[in-house]
């Protein structure tokens, strides 16, 4: 697998390449469908399987402060998309003077004289181009013209439920991470470095925390979580509280974990939280003894999810 962030490395066209392009936010369900009719086709022409995404999501750079939260940043997304054995990934710099060429030009320009495309495959909404001129339709026209197959990949459901990148994060953001997980095909995952917060979860409460500075945008709804953890290629069980801590107070926002049956400095490490089922709301409480007791309970709630997963 090669990642090529700029067109002028290619020296040459790929061979025989069948690709698709897309934002690939989430790399969900609906995106792996893409990914494998790319890797069947490729295999039927004995050419490269290829992907082009980009950096930063477009609507970044159109659109600055105005977008919603990203569910996969650049690097997670690049892993996933490693993950699904795609021959050649370009994630392309997105800039303004990138997003003024023409479809057209696009087409022949990057996808015909550059790459050298043999196919490609599209979802059933795809656009593209100055203005998001370009369409399948264009692209099945010049396809006739420049000799390249076009391929149309429709909707996937689970369910009655459309995959796409808005279901699941609205989903998230409502909490709701087992129905989020079958749209994904994974657990939804957040990252971050563990900093230092205000000491209170093993001093007061007898269960410390790591507290998380986030590195993703898209953040579930505030309240408690039975989640993994990921530790360099360990993963352990914990439980997760989003928001507030209301009982303390008015406070600022916070992500801090629990791990079960661990004991060690997280301090500065980089680690990675899958979210496995809500608990509960985050509630305020009369006492610091009244907290504690519900965190007890969430901790064993939490043990026995594990033990029946």
């Amino acid at each position: 697998m090669a990642i090529i962030s700029d067109l002028n490395q290619l020296r040459q066209p790929l061979t025989n390449p069948v690709l698709t392009i897309g934002n690939f936010d989430g790399v969900h369900r609906g995106h792996l469908a893409l990914f494998d009719r790319v890797k069947e086709r490729a295999k039927s022409i004995r050419g490269q399987s290829a992907l082009m995404t980009f950096n930063p999501h477009p609507i970044k750079v159109m659109k600055p402060g105005n977008g919603p939260p990203l569910i996969t940043l650049t690097q997670q997304k690049l892993e996933l998309i490693a993950d699904a054995d795609i021959d050649v990934i370009f994630c392309i710099p997105f800039t303004k003077r990138f997003a003024a060429i023409s479809a057209r030009d696009f087409i022949q320009d990057i996808l015909v004289r550059k790459i050298g495309i043999k196919e490609l495959v599209v979802g059933y909404d795809y656009t593209f181009g100055h203005g998001r001129e370009g369409n399948i339709e264009l692209l099945q026209e010049m396809g006739k013209t420049w000799g390249f197959m076009v391929h149309v990949v429709e909707p996937v459901h689970v369910g009655d439920k459309l995959v796409s990148s808005t279901s699941i994060r609205n989903l998230v953001q409502d909490g709701n991470l087992s129905e989020a997980r079958e749209l994904l095909g994974r657990d939804y995952q957040i990252c971050g470095t563990v900093v230092r917060g205000k000491n209170r979860g093993g001093r007061l409460l007898g269960f410390p925390t790591a507290n998380l500075k986030l590195i993703d945008e898209l953040v579930p709804k505030g309240g408690v979580y039975a989640v993994k953890i990921v530790i360099g290629n360990q993963t352990y069980n914990g439980v997760t509280n989003i928001g507030y801590n209301p009982t303390f107070g008015t406070g600022p926002f916070s992500v801090e974990t629990h791990l079960l049956d661990f004991k060690g400095d997280l301090l500065g490490k980089n680690i990675r939280i899958r979210f496995i089922e809500r608990l509960r709301d985050e509630q305020t409480f009369g006492s610091i003894e009244d907290l504690a007791g519900q965190i007890g309970r969430d901790v064993h709630r939490a043990r026995e999810l594990f033990k029946n997963a």
